[in-house]
C-alpha cells in the first residue's frame, strides 16, 4: 500500500508538470502539481474505501489528476 501511495504522488506531480508545460493548463507549475496531487489523493481514498476504479493505480493517478486540472481551474476561474 505504501508504495502505491508514493508512486500516485510521483504520477501526479509529473502529470501536473506536463501540463503546465504543454499549456493544457495556465495556473503556474505549482498549482497544477498541487491540484494533480490533491485530486490523485481523494481518488486514492475513495478506491481504498470503496473499491471502484481502475485495476492499475497508475492509470489510477493518471485519469484522477487530469480530472482535478480540468475540474478546479474552470470552476473558479470567471470569464
Amino acid at each position: 500500500m505504501f508504495p502505491s501511495i508514493i508512486g500516485t504522488v510521483v504520477i501526479a506531480g509529473i502529470v501536473g508538470y506536463l501540463a503546465e508545460k504543454s499549456g493544457f493548463t495556465r495556473n503556474g507549475i505549482l498549482a497544477s502539481i498541487i491540484i494533480c496531487v490533491g485530486g490523485a489523493f481523494l481518488f486514492y481514498f475513495v478506491r481504498l474505501m470503496f473499491g471502484f476504479g481502475f485495476n492499475s493505480p497508475g492509470l489510477n493517478a493518471i485519469v484522477s489528476s487530469i480530472g482535478a486540472l480540468i475540474i478546479v481551474p474552470f470552476h473558479w476561474r470567471r470569464k
